[in-house]
């Protein structure tokens, strides 16, 4: 057991990134978790049920880009989670925090949950996720969230405007209630590609040019994302 450093915590990504004491640590390699393929062997490790240490357990990435609301045990606390790796390698209670391997060793996903009545369905975090909060906390001590600040319902193509934070990127570039969004820099917001996943894609500070349409005039509007509030 050692020590732990909380360095900083990324609560809509379920992430902390921590800092431990000591000598002779090999760490694993990071891998890149958008060349991962359906079918390909997962190998998850952990501390399953909190009790047996090191367990690992073998399966297939079974599927990509999934959206999950996870919960704590209890109920007490949930989140959405996009972009999810799906896996039938075994993920137990007390998995969470483990690695998702490769057949290389390289870790492509942090296992994060498992689907409640049912064998066989976890889910793990991409590890190029993690790999941005790092890079952040290495550059910047803290962990930082891109944030247009918009309300919106999602339509077949695009999203529609219900409100506007006050003092946000999008009141300061001009955007109104009823407009709908239908790009940004160019990658098209659909169901399965959120504006919200887009995103995230991008930093605090980065401009990004949004495709609207209002009245029925087609226009592009720039922006200049601000932090999301923790």
């Amino acid at each position: 057991k050692y020590s732990a450093k909380v360095l900083a915590l990324a609560p809509v990504q379920d992430l902390a990134v921590i800092k431990i004491s000591g000598n002779n640590f090999k760490p694993v390699i990071l891998g890149d978790s958008s060349g991962i393929q359906i079918g390909q062997t997962a190998i998850a490790i952990g501390n399953a049920l909190g009790q047996f240490s090191n367990t690992v357990s073998v399966g297939v990435v079974s599927g990509l880009e999934r959206t999950i609301s996870a919960s704590d045990q209890v109920g007490s606390f949930s989140e959405t989670l996009e972009g999810i790796i799906q896996t039938d390698a075994a993920i137990n209670s007390g998995n969470s925090g483990g690695p998702l391997l490769n057949l290389r060793g390289e870790v492509i996903g942090i296992n994060t949950a498992m689907a409640q009545g049912a064998e066989g369905i976890g889910f793990a975090l991409p590890i190029n996720l993690a790999k941005k909060d790092i890079e952040q906390v290495v550059k910047t001590n803290k962990i930082v969230y891109p944030f247009l600040g918009v309300k919106y319902t999602s339509s077949d193509k695009g999203v529609v405007v219900q409100g506007v934070t006050a003092g946000s990127a999008a009141e300061k570039a001009g955007i109104k209630e009823n407009d709908v969004i239908w790009s940004i820099n160019g990658e098209k917001i659909t169901i399965t590609n959120s504006m919200t996943r887009i995103i995230q894609k991008y930093n605090a500070g980065d401009k990004v040019t949004l495709h609207i349409s209002r009245a029925d005039k087609e226009m592009d509007i720039d922006a200049i994302l601000g932090e999301r509030p923790v």
